[in-house]
């Protein structure tokens, strides 16, 4: 990973003494959507397709070179645009990017993945159709408490030993993803990424929890029934379970307590920047970055730090915790949100860029059309991360959190809905999914390709994504 940082850093170094070249009162040299076409988004899509193919065809190489297939494609896009638009346009918009999106984001989940990976949960769960809809149905709640994240590392290991001896169960794995990794994030801005932005900017703490609650509902409930009915079918054609597995073994219990008070610390350093407004501020490159942001992003990396000296290596050892998992996320993500920079400025543009037709879709006799809103919140949610989309949308939508939450109640719903609900829809919809994924693959259970999951998903999830939208946004 150090020549990725080597490669950030020299950019990041020019991008610095391109700022210093610049009066402190210019203004933001912002990409131009209008000016864009269609064919700026080609290293996104390279990045997708490599992410899809790849793993696939050259596993061997995928695993080893991941990494600057990411930088790649970001190249592929920061270099063209600095040739192009300018230097000073690719700089402001790599800044803007890591400052605002990319380091917060990545932070927090480092912060989630390392503390709830040091919380061992003890005991010798057999993984039959009762104990693993149980399982699924406790993440499902907590997610929205202690961030998808968390929830998905908290109880990955335990569900993974619960099955190991079944012959038969990716299916847990996939439904692990779909309700704790994203579903069960719905009801808090602790949850998931894209209702902390909508925090953020001012959306209440508990307007989700009112609002979402019923949607989630409606999508959860059935997953979990469809779940335990699928289990028994696969459970009844496996053998007894080994006898070391059903006697004897762990009494329950938590190993590593010092790790839920540094969850607690996770929360409160989240609510406190949501809620503290300090308004002191530093702009680095035109970018405003808070120093409650700053705050937050220091204490996380302090609670960070503070779980990987006191946490007894025993504990992560029988976690079978490892960093490979958050590596390939941050790799990856880097990547998806540097290439993404060109497709949110051209969706930014309105009727004046590439995608007008697309854009028109949201409004009609200029009134917001929920429908739409819902359905292309989530599927741009589902190939182009959630929470930059959930941004782009609730910008789109007028951007005024207090009128969102008033007259347009039924859009910002929209929003929420479809950023959280498809963020299940495919591998780079959420950062969990990714994780669960590479955890599950090394501990040796087959988990489906990238296309393999969007088949998954279409049977299990967008027949409850149209009952969400007959029942809420029709």
């Amino acid at each position: 990973m150090n020549w990725v940082l080597l490669v950030l850093g020299g950019i990041l170094s020019a991008s610095a003494d391109v700022a210093a070249a610049l009066p402190a009162s210019a203004a933001a040299p912002k990409l131009d959507g209008a000016k864009l076409g269609l064919f700026w988004a080609s290293p996104f899509v390279a990045i997708l397709l490599s992410i899809a193919v790849l793993p696939l065809v050259a596993p061997n190489f995928w695993h080893q070179h991941f990494g600057k297939v990411s930088i790649a494609c970001a190249l592929a896009f920061l270099l063209p645009a600095a040739a192009l638009h300018g230097v000073a346009v690719a700089a402001y918009e790599l800044v803007h990017t890591m400052l605002l999106e990319y380091i917060p984001f990545i932070v927090l989940l480092l912060a989630l993945y390392t503390i709830a990976g040091g919380i061992r949960i003890t005991g010798s769960f057999v993984g039959t159709p009762a104990v693993n809809t149980a399982l699924l149905a406790f993440g499902t709640v907590i997610a929205s408490w202690m961030g998808t994240t968390g929830a998905c590392m908290l109880l990955i290991q335990p569900i993974i030993r619960a099955n190991l001896w079944r012959a038969r169960k990716t299916h847990v794995f996939v439904f692990f993803i779909f309700l704790v990794g994203n579903i069960g994030g719905a009801l808090t801005p602790l949850g998931d990424p894209p209702l902390f932005i909508g925090f953020l900017e001012g959306v209440d703490f508990f307007w989700t929890k009112r609002w979402m609650f019923l949607p989630m509902l409606v999508v959860a409930a059935p997953l979990l029934i469809v779940f335990y009915l699928l289990d028994t079918y696969f459970h009844r054609q496996e053998g007894p379970a080994p006898a070391s597995i059903t006697t004897g073994g762990e009494a329950f219990g938590i190993d590593g307590k010092l790790n839920l008070v540094l969850l607690a610390g996770v929360i409160g350093a989240v609510l406190l920047s949501g809620a503290w407004s300090s308004g002191v501020s530093f702009v680095i490159f035109h970018t405003v970055v808070s120093l409650e942001g700053v705050m937050r992003t220091i204490v996380l990396l302090g609670l960070t730090l503070v779980s990987m000296r006191f946490t007894r290596a025993e504990t992560r050892t029988r976690n079978d915790f490892t960093w490979f998992p958050i590596v390939e996320v941050a790799k990856l993500f880097l990547g998806i949100f540097i290439t993404i920079i060109p497709v949110l400025a051209i969706v930014r543009a309105g009727e004046a860029g590439a995608a007008a037709e697309l854009v028109g879709l949201l409004t009609s006799g200029g009134q917001p059309r929920e429908s739409m809103y819902f359905w292309i919140t989530g599927f741009l949610s589902a190939f182009l991360d959630n929470a930059p989309t959930y941004l782009l949308l609730f910008n789109f939508a007028g951007g005024d959190a207090q009128t969102l939450m008033g007259p347009l109640m039924r859009t910002l719903l929209a929003i929420s809905a479809g950023a959280v609900f498809f963020g299940a829809f495919s591998y780079i919809g959420n950062a969990p999914n990714f994780m669960v994924k590479s955890i599950c693959e090394s501990r040796g259970i087959a988990m489906p390709s990238f296309f393999g999951f969007l088949g998954w998903s279409s049977l299990f999830l967008l027949p409850l994504f149209v009952l969400v939208n007959v029942l809420f946004f029709a």
